[in-house]
């Protein structure tokens, strides 16, 4: 995001305090994905140059049936001045976000195990990234697959991410979103991929040390890989620190092959 954008979210991101309702995050999701779909309400909503009550005006005439917490969110964020338009509604469809996080503790875990699930299936990659499937065809198929196998909010998210992909690979969007959940929660995400399971010491000990990397306190999320070898795979964030075995061998591949 440019510097005004996340200048923008971080001020919107405050009106998350307020009392909110537990569909409030599912609504946002659906004012984004309404938002986005209409070019003329995105550029109207996302001008920085318009006035602050014509645009407030706007959303109580258009979303008035979101509950007032929900609304209050979309207020404050239609209110700020963003970088430009695609990152007005992707402030938008964060909001929503944080805002499931805050209705579900569980969130993150959860959009992390649909992630591996659609990583694990090629069959699932296809159909819900394919451009030849509306997007009611994608939601159904999240619905179908994850009933009774995930709370409400898990499978809002994954519905609308999938359903909107805006570029975006899902299983990459839903661990952006899993990141994102976890962050409102006010812990860091990794996943440590291994060659075989690690001790309850090794774990506690990388714990602390990715705790103390990160600043905060660090959910661990382990994955058994017997292709690596040896070593360990950890991704903190955006970043990712490979020191397995596999990379090694393939670093000497491509320096004989120089």
């Amino acid at each position: 995001m440019g510097s005004a954008s996340r200048e923008a979210l971080a001020k919107a991101r405050a009106s998350l305090q307020g009392r909110l309702s537990k569909t409030a995050g599912s609504e946002l999701l659906e004012a984004a994905d309404r938002i986005a779909k209409a070019p003329a309400l995105v550029a109207v909503l996302g001008d920085a140059s318009a006035t602050t009550e014509s645009k407030t005006q706007l959303v109580e005439r258009l979303f008035g049936s979101l509950s007032a917490g929900a609304r209050g969110v979309l207020v404050a964020a239609v209110t700020e001045a963003w970088s430009n338009t695609d990152e007005f509604v992707a402030g938008v469809e964060e909001l929503g976000l944080r805002a499931e996080a805050l209705a579900n503790a569980e969130l993150p875990e959860e959009l992390l195990a649909v992630a591996d699930l659609v990583d694990r299936s090629h069959e699932l990659q296809l159909s819900l990234g394919s451009k030849l499937i509306e997007a009611e065809g994608k939601v159904s198929l999240v619905q179908r697959l994850l009933a009774d196998k995930a709370s409400a909010s898990a499978i809002s998210v994954v519905s609308h991410l999938a359903a909107n992909p805006r570029g975006r690979r899902l299983d990459v969007a839903l661990r952006q979103a899993a990141r994102v959940a976890a962050d409102q929660e006010g812990f860091e995400l990794a996943t440590v991929t291994v060659a075989a399971q690690l001790s309850t010491e090794q774990q506690d000990r990388l714990a602390r040390l990715l705790e103390q990397s990160a600043g905060r306190p660090v959910k661990v999320t382990t994955v058994i890989d017997p292709e690596l070898l040896g070593g360990v795979r950890i991704q903190l964030a955006d970043d990712v620190i490979d020191g397995s075995v596999r990379a090694r061998l393939d670093d000497l591949r491509q320096q004989l092959a120089a």
